[in-house]
């Protein structure tokens, strides 16, 4: 099962396994990674499951859709360029080893 690492604002790492086909935003609500608490359920409608793709993973990623483009310039904290949304991102075996840091706010 692929696994993908969870990097807190403070520097705490939490490497969990994920299945094939679940959004990171799930992944991180049902293994209790704090950071993101995903209000709208997946929906891309509240930017509460905002991540920062490590920069080695980014050209591994699906590009995004004008959706979640547009709502990534309404995050609490300053949209940046390895800015994602978890809810948006698919986990699957090539994605094994990922890495996402969490922004010190979501709200």
């Amino acid at each position: 099962m692929p696994k993908v690492s969870f990097t807190s604002h403070d520097g705490v790492t939490t490497e969990v396994e994920a299945a094939d086909g679940v959004t990171l935003m799930q992944i991180a609500l049902e293994r209790g990674i704090g950071g993101i608490s995903g209000d709208c359920g997946g929906a891309c409608q509240c930017c509460t499951c905002h991540v920062f793709v490590d920069e080695a993973w980014q050209p591994r990623l699906p590009s995004m859709d004008e959706m979640e483009d547009a709502m990534l310039d309404s995050t609490a904290e300053p949209r940046r360029a390895n800015s994602r949304l978890s809810c948006q991102l698919t986990m699957r075996a090539e994605l094994d080893g990922l890495v996402v840091h969490l922004p010190a706010t979501q709200i």
